[in-house]
């Protein structure tokens, strides 16, 4: 009689059993189904006992020329198949976790390399390998590495600082961080050809958090022309925030030159004439080196790798020279 205890039949029955079951139903011939399995005929008979046995159930007619499944052999062969399918799966997806052409890669990036370098890379890698899933955080540099450190990213695009471990991590510089100074399209600067921090010292600006690095060095930059660094601030590094309050002021801020670029090129904020010598530290590729990489991390590595030469060796040409825009 049947033993309806689970263990029962999935311990005793195994992916020979389910793979001959399949190919009795393709072929309806004990030879040919061994053949299919590389078995011998009386090895796959034996096997196909086993199974009534286990079962306590006819599973296949035997007819002159071949075999046909009943009723309770239709219904095993509906399960069988669906597990044989789901077995072909899962070495497909294994292969293509091996290959990098599946699996998740988490990225974190600051906000430079976020609109400049890695939009390009994530195109390349997930054109190659479409199902390959990808996060991708947009934060400081601080707030990457510790998620970094907790494991919650595999890569990230930022700086170091001397509070870190760099002993824990790999870091491959890739570029240097120079910023713009912005105003909205039609600001009444925009119509001086040129112009000098002590013209801009009173203006009202958007900066950086205070204790950030850009922050710092934007103040830096006032106190070595002898000036006083500007007073009227607001401090935020949203960005969505930031190019709404200059659309709506005559505010000015101050932004990476990837990113300044790219939504003066959307026509939300247009770059102002001044030369802006408080250049960022290079930002690089920062993995830890006590994790393997996966290969998907891997590839991606080395796509931002040779887009970031390709930028060092055609830099972005010079911000051109602006004309004054129309009155507001």
């Amino acid at each position: 009689m049947l033993n309806t205890r689970p263990w029962y039949i999935r311990s005793r029955l195994k992916t020979r059993h389910l793979l001959l079951l399949v190919a009795l139903a393709e072929t309806g011939n004990i030879h040919r189904a061994a053949a299919a399995l590389s078995m011998t005929q009386p090895a796959a008979s034996k096997m196909l006992r086993e199974m009534e046995h286990m079962l306590d159930v006819p599973l296949f007619e035997r007819l002159p020329r071949g075999v046909r499944p009943t009723e309770y052999g239709q219904a095993l062969i509906r399960h069988a198949r669906l597990l044989v399918e789901s077995l072909d799966q899962a070495r497909d997806e294994i292969a293509h976790l091996k290959d990098g052409q599946a699996g998740h890669v988490r990225i974190g990036a600051i906000t430079s390399p976020a609109v400049s370098l890695l939009p390009a890379a994530i195109a390349e890698i997930k054109q190659q390998w479409p199902r390959l899933t990808i996060t991708v955080e947009v934060e400081s540099s601080n707030l990457l590495l510790e998620r970094l450190a907790q494991e919650r990213l595999d890569l990230v695009i930022g700086r170091l600082s001397p509070e870190h471990d760099k002993l824990a991590l790999n870091f491959e510089p890739l570029d240097f961080e120079p910023v713009n100074a912005v105003a909205r399209p039609d600001h009444p600067l925009l119509q001086q050809p040129e112009l000098s921090l002590t013209q801009v010292a009173d203006a009202s600006w958007i900066v950086p958090p205070m204790g950030s690095v850009l922050r710092h060095r934007f103040e830096l930059m006032f106190q070595h022309a002898s000036l006083r660094p500007p007073t009227s601030v607001v401090e935020s590094p949203a960005l969505l925030f930031i190019t709404s309050l200059l659309e709506r002021s005559d505010m000015l801020a101050v932004l990476p030159v990837d990113v300044a670029r790219y939504y003066s090129a959307c026509g939300l904020v247009a770059i102002l004439p001044l030369p802006m010598p408080c250049q960022m530290d290079d930002y690089g590729l920062i993995t830890r080196n006590d994790r393997l990489l996966s290969p998907a991390t891997a590839r991606l590595l080395e796509i931002l790798r040779t887009r970031a030469g390709a930028r060092t060796e055609s830099p972005l040409p010079a911000t051109p020279a602006i004309a004054a825009a129309p009155p507001r």
